[in-house]
């Protein structure tokens, strides 16, 4: 009689290799598709890929507007006071020439670019990206015109991503102008008009936590007084309120499940460096706490203002911070800094491919989720690497149509003998399964 594997087995082993060799996995069989696409599959995969967070970062060209995409394992709960040790990143896609004209951003396992030049699209039109990072899966958001910021958000309950886009005119988002919202993974792609109470400035720093959209902004009153807030956005209800904050911070963040802000001050080149963090412990009072910290300047922090950025506080309370470009000649160097415990790491990260002028953004806390990857908002297989691009009615400028393309990514020979080194594992343990069962 015919040996199967059984079925705990097979999740067993798949629920702890990495995402790519556990989608490599769904293509053995029917069968396996079938289980490894399972919702308690999905979850038990989750809750390993939390327990093992990682740094993902974000290296784009300055000479050409390349992106690629790594990821390295977080530090957990280091002992020392100072230390410094070394990480190796793996490799996850590369955008070959995209260029994006600010920042991209992060919420739950994808990247949204405000502004792309994707290759074989139109060069003269900037666009609207998500992507997966792990997958180089994408899709391109329909068109709409005029001077904006937007922010992708993600609503736990639900399980559903949205991009809001806030007009604004003169740097203004109006209560009385039009605003739209997107939601991801429901077939079509539409912008739906939205309305905001108040009117405001907003600022390209923004955080979603537990299912709420932070980003700054000013408002105006109208005795003069300007006024620094944070704008709060309910992914869910789709609504909108703010809180008062003292000041603009540097980097919103997200202090143990609490909204937070960090900003970085330092006198001198050489002195003291200071990270001044609030943390908003009442929404409904507004009651913000205060916590000051001094890092002592060594040579890692020289031209701090210029080059050095908070990145993100991870689960376990280390601040993260970064330089904000690196070069050839320099080792790349991440930093983690816990006031609690009163400890600070510094990890330089090997297996990046620095070898020009670089721009570089980190965020913490990320987790490979395959509930990404069997979203509708990413049709193609997650081996296809696909895109898609829907129209919008009355809303697009340009026609688009359902599209596919690849793109141009590559695993580090490091990181494709990782993935291969899991597969061949799991053969093994099921041979030995067979002979001793």
């Amino acid at each position: 009689m015919e040996k199967s594997i059984p079925t705990d087995l097979i999740v067993e082993i798949v629920s702890r290799l990495p995402a790519k060799s556990a989608a490599r996995c769904r293509c053995m069989s029917k069968l396996w598709r079938t289980i490894l696409r399972r919702q308690d599959f999905t979850d038990l995969f989750l809750t390993r890929s939390k327990a093992r967070p990682r740094l993902l970062l974000a290296v784009q060209q300055l000479q050409d507007g390349e992106w690629s995409f790594y990821s390295t394992p977080q530090p957990q709960n280091p002992s020392e006071k100072s230390s410094l040790v070394v990480s190796a990143a793996d490799f996850h896609i590369k955008f070959s020439k995209g260029t994006s004209d600010c920042n991209c951003s992060y919420a739950s396992g994808l990247i949204y670019f405000h502004n792309m030049c994707i290759p074989r699209e139109d060069e003269e039109d900037l666009k609207r990206v998500i992507c997966n990072p792990l997958t180089g899966q994408y899709v391109i958001l329909p068109e709409l015109r005029g001077p904006s910021y937007s922010y992708l958000g993600f609503d736990p309950i639900d399980k559903e991503f949205k991009v809001l886009f806030m007009n604004n005119p003169e740097y203004i988002a109006s209560s009385g102008t039009d605003h739209y919202i997107l939601t991801l993974g429901t077939g079509e792609l539409r912008w739906r008009k939205i309305r905001c109470p108040f009117t405001h400035e907003p600022f390209w720093e923004r955080i979603c936590i537990d299912g709420v959209l932070y980003y700054s902004a000013h408002i105006d009153y109208y005795d003069g007084r300007r006024s620094n807030v944070i704008v709060c956005f309910d992914v869910r209800s789709e609504t909108f309120k703010f809180v008062g904050v003292e000041s603009r911070f540097d980097q919103l963040i997200n202090y143990k499940g609490k909204l937070g802000g960090i900003k970085l001050v330092c006198e001198s080149i050489f002195g003291p460096v200071e990270l001044r963090m609030r943390v908003l412990e009442d929404v409904e009072k507004q009651e913000w706490s205060k916590y000051d910290y001094t890092l002592s300047a060594g040579s890692d922090f020289r031209n701090v203002e210029e080059y050095l950025s908070v990145h993100g506080v991870t689960a376990t309370g280390d601040i993260v911070l970064l330089m904000n470009s690196a070069s050839a000649l320099a080792p790349f160097n991440v930093f983690y800094f816990n006031p609690e415990r009163k400890t600070f790491q510094s990890v330089e990260i090997q297996g990046v491919g620095v070898d020009c002028d670089c721009k570089l953004q980190a965020f913490v806390d990320y987790v490979e989720d395959l509930s990404i990857n069997d979203a509708m908002l990413l049709k193609s297989s997650t081996l296809e690497l696909g895109l898609c691009c829907h129209t919008s009615p009355g809303l697009s400028k340009s026609s688009q149509s359902v599209k596919k393309e690849q793109i141009k990514y590559g695993l580090s020979s490091a990181n494709l003998l990782y993935h291969s080194v899991g597969l061949a594992i799991f053969f093994v343990l099921c041979s030995l399964f067979f002979v001793f069962f």
